[in-house]
């Protein structure tokens, strides 16, 4: 059994290293959050991380009304290895895209990479806002490697360098238009190789699009059942399903 996560006490993601009794200045909005809204007094415990140095326990040390020092104590678990699972998605209107980044998070994306299609419906991305959703999805489930942000890429621009920037990884295309058993058939084959999980838009992909990611000999379709799914939905159901047939979930 691996170390179980203290969901009880607050965990909050700092930049700065962490080691035994190196004192570390809060932000000004993590010392309003901190000893403002959640009442913290002197000493009181909490958990942090960095994505580097693996979590720790340390208690507040407040340095006026609204300042306080985060004094690490001890480490509590070792920095594990990054997650591998890949995200590709076509970007969305703000909340959809804030949950969307929220729950890859959750089930275990350690690259998120944002991809322009011909029914993408937002072409510039707020990288600050998905990024503090990134941080604050991984200081709520417990998650100490924080995943990666990639810049925006071109469908068939990514899938041109596919194989000369990542070779050894397959993509799974969520298809509406696959068979149910047809996607599934074949995923157990895909068990230990690097993965990643294509998205698309809320309009779909063309069938230009689709034409070209079927070509592509990297790409396995995958349907997600019977019905239709919000693009935020089916980037849920489509981890879910790769996590449980070949990923981390087994």
């Amino acid at each position: 059994m691996g170390e179980r996560y203290d969901f009880r006490t607050k965990r909050l993601y700092v930049d700065e290293d962490l080691a035994a009794g190196k004192g570390i200045e809060a932000d000004r909005a993590q010392s309003n959050y901190l000893l403002n809204v959640l009442r913290l007094k002197a000493g009181s415990p909490i958990l942090l991380f960095n994505g580097r140095d693996g979590e720790w326990l340390a208690d507040i040390q407040p340095t006026g009304r609204k300042a306080c020092q985060l004094v690490p104590r001890k480490q509590l678990r070792a920095q594990p290895a990054p997650y591998d699972l890949m995200l590709c998605f076509a970007p969305l209107k703000q909340a959809r895209l804030d949950y969307m980044v929220q729950k890859a998070v959750e089930m275990g994306a350690g690259f998120l990479q944002p991809v322009i299609t011909r029914y993408t419906q937002v072409q510039k991305l707020n990288n600050e806002r998905m990024q503090a959703n990134l941080l604050e999805a991984a200081e709520q489930c417990g998650i100490l490697s924080v995943p990666v942000l990639g810049e925006p890429v071109a469908l068939d621009a990514m899938l041109d360098n596919w194989l000369s920037n990542d070779p050894d990884r397959v993509l799974i295309f969520c298809d509406e238009l696959v068979e149910g058993s047809d996607g599934l058939t074949g995923l157990q084959s895909l068990s230990g190789q690097k993965l990643a999980v294509l998205i698309g838009p809320e309009g779909g992909f063309t069938e230009d699009e689709r034409d070209l990611l079927r070509a592509k000999p990297f790409v396995h379709a995958l349907s997600l059942g019977p019905r239709i799914l919000r693009a935020d939905t089916a980037a849920v159901a489509a981890m879910a399903i790769v996590q449980a047939f070949i990923g981390d979930y087994r």
